[in-house]
């Protein structure tokens, strides 16, 4: 049987960059990925003849500062500039769009002189409030139940933090901190185009609407990112975001990490409370003292490790990890860029939202808690041609957009409910780019059913369960076991159902890695 010190089972970036961080301490490493290459949800794909987009991820809006120094990234090509972040947009059917420019609205125009001055307050609230969490986002959770020195000087620079803010901030930010996102923007704000932008991006991936308790977490855990140094700040890749992976696989490699494609595992063997190796669909197995899981944790333990080697309790906790997704993908292939209401051809490098107020936004989210898609969904787009000409063929167009709200279990099934959901999505891209339908050569829908057959998550949800209050920090993925150990010794989660979630950050793959190094100095 082949061997080796250390297997990491799926190919996404968080797996890679496990891999990439074992392979450098001087540790055997196997990556074994199901899929025909690796990336999973942040691939560079072909969805139709000549035209190629990201395939789930699509913005780059967190990636650990410490995974690219680390990993040395920027010398495997990935490029990372401040004058490459882009806009957010606020679409609109009628009159001029509002936009937040810089790093998450560094300046605001297209609104009042007073809405102007009302954003910067708030913006300057919201960052500071984030920089609180940011500590809590980027490392191991810390263990309540035993806490090291570490840890303990952790939680007391928070509380050294909370105690710099001052008693009226610090008041503030415990009254609005599990506050939902429509009820802090409409103390602050009065503008519909960007209360309707912010609230959207509060709620972006997740089952929740903007008056849905906890809400404003979301904005939170989108600023307490940074890219190249910047809070909040977002770009499109050139290349996608597979250039992305390229980069953290071209790191993987030179540490000597072994990379098989197309090879599904079917179990984590487990002897005596002990992982020991792995068993590939095929039959064969591979040894290894440790493994660590890049996949979601209840495929994990429910799948690949089953219940007759785990606590009864665990399995009841893992099975009820809330994680269907709500967030479908669009791919249009166009003839020609589309031309929206009020918005410059220069402007079409940026992010676009269609969310024109809070309560439509509330509106979308309705029908899907009861099991069916919004009629006048809410989405993000972006033209990821325009930033990389070699995406599309000349003259054409790449579109490219996350869709909300699209609940896994549609009440009339996704078989029948996908067409209709896709005449909702370009009526309303027709209402906002008129002309629009007319340039469509091909359309690719991936809904919440399709992410999961293709990308093996299970419920097709991105982060790998909700990023809720209750599943995030030191019960992510569940309660007493954060910190990336299992009750298996020698298995690890480094996915984005662990701590801290979803988007393309390399967190959990690197706070995974740093665990295990810990743990066998410990030995």
């Amino acid at each position: 049987m082949t061997s080796f010190d250390c297997i990491v089972v799926g190919g996404g970036h968080n797996g890679l960059v496990a891999a990439a961080l074992l392979g450098k301490s001087g540790r055997k490493v196997l990556v074994l990925e199901a899929a025909a290459e690796v990336g999973g949800a942040a691939r560079t794909e072909e969805f139709a003849p000549g035209f190629r987009t990201s395939s789930l991820a699509h913005v780059l809006n967190r990636l650990h500062p410490d995974v690219v120094k680390e990993l040395d990234l920027e010398r495997h090509g990935l490029r990372l500039k401040r004058d490459a972040f882009i806009p957010s947009i606020a679409l609109v059917k009628v009159g001029s769009p509002l936009i937040l420019q810089g790093a998450y609205g560094e300046s605001l125009t297209g609104a009042s002189a007073t809405e102007q001055t009302s954003w910067r307050g708030m913006r300057a609230q919201l960052l500071r409030y984030a920089d609180i969490l940011k500590p809590f986002l980027s490392r191991r959770p810390p263990d309540l139940g035993g806490l090291s020195l570490g840890e303990t000087a952790a939680l007391g620079q928070m509380a050294l933090a909370l105690k710099r803010l001052g008693k009226e901030d610090m008041r503030d930010f415990l009254r609005v901190l599990l506050m939902n996102v429509a009820d802090l923007l409409d103390e602050q704000l009065s503008d519909d185009r960007l209360k309707g932008l912010l609230a959207f991006d509060a709620v972006l991936g997740a089952h929740l609407g903007p008056r849905s308790p906890t809400s404003l977490l979301g904005l939170y855990y989108r600023l307490a990112g940074e890219i190249a140094g910047e809070a909040g700040a977002q770009l499109l890749p050139e290349g996608g975001m597979g250039a992305v992976v390229s980069a953290i696989g071209a790191a993987a490699a030179k540490a000597g990490v072994t990379l098989r494609t197309g090879a599904a595992v079917g179990r984590i063997l487990v002897e005596n409370g002990r992982t020991t190796g792995v068993v590939l669909k095929t039959g064969e197995e591979i040894g290894a003292a440790i493994v660590i899981s890049a996949t979601d944790p209840a495929t994990t333990f429910l799948d690949l490790v089953g219940p007759r080697d785990l606590d009864t309790g665990f399995v009841r906790k893992v099975s009820n990890i809330r994680m269907k997704g709500d967030a479908a993908k669009l791919h249009l292939a166009l003839d020609a860029p589309p031309a929206f209401t009020g918005l410059d051809a220069s402007r079409h490098k940026g992010r676009l939202v269609i969310a024109p107020s809070t309560n439509h936004v509330e509106r979308a989210f309705n029908p899907s808690k009861y099991g069916e898609f919004s009629p006048e969904p809410v989405m993000e787009i972006t033209l990821p041609s325009f930033s990389d000409a070699s995406l599309a063929p000349d003259g054409a167009c790449v579109l490219s957009a996350v869709v909300q709200y699209a609940p896994y279990a549609l009440k009339e099934g996704w078989q029948t409910g996908k067409a209709k959901f896709q005449v909702a999505i370009m009526a309303q891209l027709e209402a906002y780019a008129p002309g629009i339908g007319r340039t469509v050569r091909h359309a690719e829908l991936l809904t919440p059913a399709d992410i999961e057959a293709r990308y093996h998550m299970r419920g097709g949800h991105w982060h790998h369960g909700e990023l809720q209050a209750d599943q995030m920090l030191v019960s992510r993925p569940v309660a007493g076991w954060s910190g990336y150990d299992t009750p298996i010794a020698g298995l690890y989660l480094a996915s984005a159902g662990s701590h801290p979630g979803g988007g393309v950050s390399g967190a959990p793959g690197l706070n995974a890695a740093r665990r295990i190094l810990q743990r066998r100095k410990e030995a």
